[in-house]
Parts: C-alpha cells; sequence; structure tokens
C-alpha cells in the first residue's frame, strides 16, 4: 500500500549508525521484510510481484528495523470499486 515505509538502522562502525528508509512509493505497491543466511532483505515490489528496488544488510549490522504502515485511509487508486446491491 502506498506509504508503507520500513525503516532499518544499522551500525557503521565506530561507535555511528546510518538510518535507511524503503518507501512504497506507488499505489499498489508494498515493502517486504526477508531474513536469512546472515541477510535482511527490504525489497518494495508490485502487485504482479516483480521487484521495484531490493536493500541488503548484513543481519549482524542491523540494530532496529521499524515497520510503519500507511495510514488506514487508502488513497484513490487503491479503492477498489465495490459490487453494487439492486
Amino acid at each position: 500500500m502506498k506509504g508503507d515505509r520500513v525503516e532499518i538502522v544499522i551500525d557503521a562502525g565506530s561507535g555511528t549508525t546510518r538510518t535507511y528508509d524503503i518507501t512504497a512509493t506507488r499505489a499498489g505497491r508494498k515493502v517486504s521484510i526477508t531474513h536469512g543466511r546472515g541477510f535482511v532483505e527490504v525489497s518494495e515490489s508490485t502487485r504482479g510481484g516483480s521487484t521495484i528496488r531490493t536493500a541488503r544488510f548484513l543481519a549482524n549490522r542491523v540494530l532496529a528495523l521499524v515497520e510503519h504502515p500507511a495510514a488506514d485511509n487508502p488513497v484513490d487508486d487503491e479503492i477498489t470499486p465495490g459490487l453494487r446491491s439492486a
């Protein structure tokens, strides 16, 4: 959903941190998180499943992974017409 956002805070070494944001930029896109084999992957994908962009981080460097869901009110592009009852 447009507006979904994932914030990643990583240890950049020497006691410093860096923050990255991956955001669903258009209607119908989603942000997903996968992890395994020492990596954390955050990607933005379309309804059809095509990946738009991906960010990969070493799991032992990730300090925080925060998901920020979009507002409850859908954007006009995301509203699907309902069935009309006669």
